[in-house]
């Protein structure tokens, strides 16, 4: 599924950016991208629609984090793909609670090096997501728990008795 992931992410950078130079809807700008191989996969396609729906549904709310965060930067003079993202970054670390912080963040910083015309914009990318992560980790907004994820839970579980051998 990593894979798929990946490609799917890059799919949907290709969606925002064709959403962003042309009017059209979400369902012409994204239907082409489903690959034979994506589309066999249901896992694969589901996650390419809610992401990319969550990203529409949530722009405004990410592209206020960005703008915060992008010191100096007009959300205007951010580079279109890099926008996107960051924009596709933020919604994972917003909304997905089953990825980890740390593969958004790296996958999106893998996907500006390919995208991207310079070699600035992986890391103009990584330091706006770091900063937005932090910031979000302080105010509680980061609900991520399981494996390799954040728990933000400050309620500690209750102690179960442990069975000696006699008592089984």
């Amino acid at each position: 599924m990593k894979t798929y992931r990946r490609r799917i992410r890059e799919k949907i950078i290709q969606a925002l950016y064709t959403l962003e130079l042309r009017e059209t809807d979400l369902e012409t700008a994204a239907g082409w991208l489903i690959t034979p191989e994506i589309a066999k996969d249901s896992n694969a396609v589901t996650f390419f629609k809610e992401l990319l729906q969550r990203i529409i549904d949530q722009k405004e709310e990410i592209d206020g984090y960005i703008s915060k965060h992008s010191f100096n930067w007009d959300m205007n003079r951010i580079a279109i793909i890099d926008k996107n993202i960051l924009r596709m970054a933020l919604a994972e670390l917003l909304y997905f609670e089953d990825i980890p912080p740390k593969v958004s963040i790296n996958e999106a910083i893998e996907i500006a090096k390919k995208f991207s015309s310079t070699d600035k914009s992986s890391k103009f990318v990584n330091g706006i997501l770091d900063a937005i992560f932090n910031d979000l980790k302080r105010s509680g907004k980061i609900k991520k728990c399981g494996r390799g994820l954040i728990n933000n839970s400050n309620t500690t579980k209750p102690k179960t008795e442990e069975k000696t051998f006699t008592d089984r």
